[in-house]
């Protein structure tokens, strides 16, 4: 399936779009209406009508946005009008979300003049905290701008031009830091004279660059003093006394290129006519104005960014617009003026040039970043812009004078921001890069995960992303034309040429049954059952699995858990302990937690719970975490039914076969996760940060409360995964979605390289 089907069927699939509207108060009492409405709702009214501000204390205000556009400059779409523009919002709203926290409302307007649009958008004023303009075509956006900036007492950020301009002048510092280039000295050509050409040449005169050594080319050439074709005031400001007249004249002898125009324009003979050390900024979308690996061959000196994200050096604007407008907001800054523009350049220069922590390295297949011509500015997924961008806006609308509400304390204001940046947001990203880091270093490819339900529709829909991703080798068990009709049935064309299996075909299905029947014939086995077994994909997986011919496989979506893991167990087996166990990893809020058994034992014994536990504990340190195990029940520490006792008998086990252990038990689960009760009530638990590994005493309760949290709780369940099975092998819920099983088969293939590390050490 290609992108543009997949991007159809992404935002059209459950509830069509991609934001919603959630309250962020209980109202499931008539005592809260009433708060929530009428009568309550009059004392806000009342004090907000007394003193404006209040505003920010007693409504969403604060901290909501408008993207605002006409639709008369969409992306490369160009003018598709207001309706088609609104995915387009819609997807801002999303990053403001993810990298800010900032709640949004996408805002398209049928307003075809400027007084029009500046119109409905200043009567928006008492709903937002800010406006951010977007999409708008030029030189039309220069006037919306300018007129709301000066009607309007909340920030108001024109993102296609200045969050061009800020990131672009920040890799500028870097660049010219690199190549040992005084600014004030350097040589600038751009090609595109547009909004976001105009303002990169403004703040890079900001900077220090001299207007003398900036030239804008358009699509008619130099804009120098004199001209008159295609020219308007704001092109007029740039305008240059030269005899210069295309862009060719331009870029001889210059220092910087910065394109913002259209696709390989800049060719061989420009770019080696240009000075030692060329800059390049080459914008272009999809297609740069120069291929870097074209520049790189031409010239081994250049240092070359563009906009996309298979290159080094992405010019994103996703680096600006949510920090920017976080700082602006949180000090309620009247406006984003020059000085909060430019703290933000500094502060991207700045973190560039610092060393990339590991957490970094990680959401990108584990990359080194460093300092240099590779590496002028930050990346996109780098949790650290918000913490330093963000201050340095606010404390530059303090310092300017726009902010009302000053932040007094800039230490917690930044731990408030680093508490936005959990881990969950990247967390199947990061084991993505894991695993092909691992095959990459290790020079061996990534796993092969074999898929006993070749023909299940979830299954290739998974199948398409994980093969896209690189992540894992597939192979499909069943027969090969009714698979083969399934995948043209779904138009999955990186599928087409996936391995297939038909078992009962197979070179290796003689050999697998008299395996198998030699494993099983003192467990009343015979021949031709181990034949009719073996025929089935579950089993002949299994099989493959255990002689070694894959590394992994996955199933259960088509059947239920049971029927599924049967074969695993039969074929592949557990190991020392004979213990298999289910476990589930859920993602909420700023933790990961470890719930087990979750899936296999429905009365556990003691003896077995502690070797659950034990399970738990090894992945939990495989993903770098300390473990901290409760060991659950109705009781804290004073049940003298089955299960307290039951609890309590297997965190002596544990202690006693791994000492330095961190375990304790029986606890009921608040107990386990809230180290203020522990504390309060039951100094003398060992607990005493909470648990993140919950041991539950049979499988009616640890499989509820996954379920309940995954529905109900707001967290992401992961899983469950087998845990005690002597290879990998997962088994899902029937219920499973697309994206669980994504996130199974990522894990699993994490779980096979983790084994094979194992099994040589």
């Amino acid at each position: 399936m290609d992108i543009y089907k997949e991007s159809l069927i992404y935002h059209s699939k459950g509830k069509p779009g991609k934001v919603d509207v959630n309250s962020s108060k209980e109202c499931n009492t008539e005592y809260a209406l009433s708060l929530a409405y009428s009568p309550g709702v009059a004392a806000p009214c009342n004090e907000i009508a007394k003193d404006p501000l209040k505003a920010f204390e007693y409504t969403t205000k604060g901290n909501l946005v408008a993207v605002v556009t006409n639709g008369t400059a969409v992306l490369g779409l160009g003018n598709i009008g207001p309706l088609a523009g609104k995915p387009v919002m819609e997807g801002k709203g999303v990053l403001f979300k993810q990298f800010a926290g900032i709640d949004v409302f996408d805002l398209e307007l049928n307003a075809d003049t400027t007084d029009e649009f500046v119109a409905a958008v200043k009567a928006l004023e008492p709903t937002f905290g800010g406006i951010n303009l977007e999409d708008i075509k030029a030189p039309e956006c220069f006037e919306v701008e300018e007129q709301l900036k000066k009607q309007m007492n909340i920030p108001v950020f024109h993102d296609d031009q200045h969050g061009t301009a800020i990131i672009t002048a920040a890799a500028f510092i870097n660049a010219c830091h690199i190549t040992k280039r005084k600014i004030k000295n350097t040589k600038v050509v751009f090609n595109g004279a547009g909004a976001a050409s105009i303002a990169c040449a403004k703040i890079l005169h900001q900077l220090g660059v001299k207007k003398a050594n900036i030239t804008l080319c358009d699509s008619s050439g130099v804009i120098y003093e004199g001209r008159e074709k295609g020219m308007n005031k704001y092109k007029q400001e740039f305008a240059v006394k030269t005899k210069n007249r295309t862009l060719t004249d331009a870029l001889k002898d210059s220092d910087c290129f910065i394109g913002l125009s259209v696709g390989n324009i800049l060719d061989k003979d420009m770019l080696l006519s240009m000075a030692k050390n060329p800059i390049v900024f080459a914008m272009a979308n999809p297609e740069p104005e120069i291929n870097p690996n074209l520049a790189k061959e031409i010239r081994d000196d250049v240092i070359i960014a563009t906009g996309r994200s298979d290159f080094p050096n992405q010019v994103n604007n996703v680096l600006g617009f949510p920090s920017i407008f976080r700082g602006a907001l949180d000090v309620r800054a009247t406006q984003i003026n020059e000085e909060m523009k430019l703290a933000a350049v500094e502060a991207l220069a700045e973190l560039a040039r610092e060393d990339v922590p590991e957490s970094v390295s990680e959401a990108y297949d584990n990359k080194k970043f460093f300092f240099g011509p590779n590496y002028i500015i930050p990346k996109p997924f780098d949790s650290r812009v918000l913490m330093r961008v963000a201050p340095r806006v606010a404390q530059a609308a303090m310092d300017s004078g726009v902010a009302q509400k000053p932040i007094e304390n800039f230490e917690s204001y930044v731990e408030r921001l680093e508490a936005m940046q959990g881990f969950r947001r990247g967390f199947v990203r990061t084991i993505i890069n894991r695993v092909k880091h691992q095959a990459k270093a290790t020079g061996k490819d990534v796993p092969t995960i074999l898929f006993p339900e070749g023909r299940s529709s979830k299954i290739l829909k998974a199948l398409n992303t994980i093969v896209y991703e690189g992540v894992a080798n597939p192979i499909l068990l069943g027969y090969e034309d009714q698979i083969k009709e399934k995948i043209d049935e779904l138009e999955l064309e990186s599928l087409k040429n996936i391995p297939i299996i038909h078992p009962s075909c197979h070179e290796n299905f003689s050999k697998y049954v008299d395996e198998f029947y030699e494993l099983k014939k003192r467990k009343g086995i015979l021949h031709a059952e181990a034949e009719r077994l073996i025929a089935d994909p579950f089993y002949f997986g299994s099989m493959m699995l255990h002689k070694g011919h894959a590394d992994g496989i996955v199933c259960g979506a088509t059947r239920n858990y049971v029927e599924s893991v049967r074969p695993i167990l039969q074929v592949v087996g557990t190991g020392a302990r004979k213990t298999a166990s289910g476990l589930n990893i859920v993602l909420i809020k700023d933790k990961m937690l470890f719930f087990a058994d979750t899936t296999v034992n429905i009365e556990p014994t003691a003896e077995q719970l502690a070797t659950i536990a034990v399970h738990a504990s090894r992945v939990a340190r495989y993903f770098k975490i300390e473990p901290h195990i409760a060991m659950l029940s109705y009781s804290n520490f004073s049940g003298k039914n089955t299960n307290p006792e039951k609890m309590r008998e297997a965190t002596r086990l544990v202690k006693e076969r791994y000492p330095t252990l961190n375990v304790d038990g029986e606890m009921q689960a608040d107990t386990a996760v809230n180290p203020e009760i522990v504390e309060r009530i039951f100094p003398f638990c060992e607990l005493k940060n909470g648990a993140n590994i919950l041991i539950f005493p049979n499988l009616d309760s640890g499989n509820i409360s996954y379920k309940l949290l995954q529905q109900l709780g707001g967290g992401e369940v992961m899983g469950p995964f087998l845990m005690g099975v002597k290879k990998p092998a997962n088994v899902l819920q029937r219920t499973c979605t697309v994206d669980d099983i994504i996130n199974t088969v990522v894990m699993t293939a994490l779980e096979a390289q983790a084994y094979e590390n194992e099994s040589k050490s």
